[in-house]
């Protein structure tokens, strides 16, 4: 643990004049270079640009852009005052982020761990910069891993006779940390509307991509005896339609008729492993814009 807290800190030191600007408007002229001239007035050098029309013609603009601006700390609040004036020319919803401001991150998971053991292992590795505050669970099988890295561990059983209940324990548990991105790392419960509503696309789950086939217990079974083709895994934001918000990222693997049900569970596993540790690293590195019920990944 005190490696990677020691990773987190040269990261903080090292970003600390650098942000990202996120914006989303309606399409028109001189969008790119007002933006740019504003950063460029203010003492900013553009690191990174990307942007993306929906459709020139009465469509959405959206722009990620990082940049270095010396004693930015300090000039935060009056960067942001002075861009009022943009974004109302421009009817923006923009965003500064700040990357020395790593998201405090609380993980949830149930019994396969497939997908913990990535994250952590792309954590202590240096290549997810999360702060990682809590990790949740309504199984106990994951209390000796997070306490071997000496990452706070709560067990909480659940069920769908106690869930407001648990969700009331578990929203406490968040607030104390000051929670800013909850991963969903094959947490086997139901979300209620109330706990989303606290968490707007910050909360980010994994499951596989059969969907909405095999929909329900057992689909590596039912898929099997179907004799699919393809497996896969998709990670997206949560809302209150299960399993159908804004999709961040996906992977598939082709499988034949010599892989049976325990090849594809296996299969299936790894690619969940990968899409999800995508898709996070994509989140904390403010490249995910959500329009609706999609997003945009730069």
């Amino acid at each position: 643990m005190t490696n990677v807290q020691d990773t987190i800190e040269m990261y903080r030191k090292q970003n600390t004049d650098k942000a990202r600007l996120l914006i989303k408007c309606p399409d028109q002229p001189g969008i790119v270079a007002a933006v740019s001239s504003f950063l460029v007035e203010n003492g900013a050098n553009i690191i990174e640009s990307s942007q993306y029309s929906a459709d020139p013609e009465g469509g959405n603009f959206f722009i990620r852009m990082e940049f270095h601006c010396p004693g930015l700390n300090l000039k935060r609040e009056e960067l942001e005052q002075s861009f009022v004036e943009i974004s109302s020319k421009f009817d923006m919803t923009y965003e500064f982020r700040y990357v020395h401001d790593i998201k405090k991150t609380a993980i949830f998971v149930s019994k396969e761990p497939h997908c913990l053991m990535e994250l952590l292992w792309e954590w202590q590795n240096g290549d997810l910069m999360m702060d990682i505050k809590c990790i949740i669970s309504n199984y106990e099988d994951s209390k000796g891993l997070a306490e071997s890295l000496g990452i706070p561990f709560y067990y909480i059983p659940a069920n769908k006779d106690i869930r407001q209940q648990v969700e009331e324990k578990q929203l406490n548990i968040l607030h104390e940390h000051g929670i800013e991105l909850i991963i969903l790392a094959r947490y086997m419960q139901i979300l209620t509307p109330h706990f989303v509503s606290h968490y707007p696309n910050q909360i980010v789950n994994i499951h596989h991509s059969f969907l909405p086939a095999f929909i329900g217990a057992r689909p590596y079974e039912r898929a099997y005896k179907r004799g699919v083709k393809l497996i896969g895994a998709t990670s997206h934001y949560v809302t209150n339609d299960l399993d159908e918000g804004p999709i961040i990222e996906q992977g598939v693997e082709r499988v034949n008729h010599r892989d049976n049900v325990e090849d594809m569970k296996r299969i299936g596993r790894n690619i969940e492993r990968s899409v999800l540790a995508r898709a996070i690293k994509w989140h904390i590195q403010d490249r995910v814009i959500v329009d609706g019920n999609k997003t945009i990944v730069f």
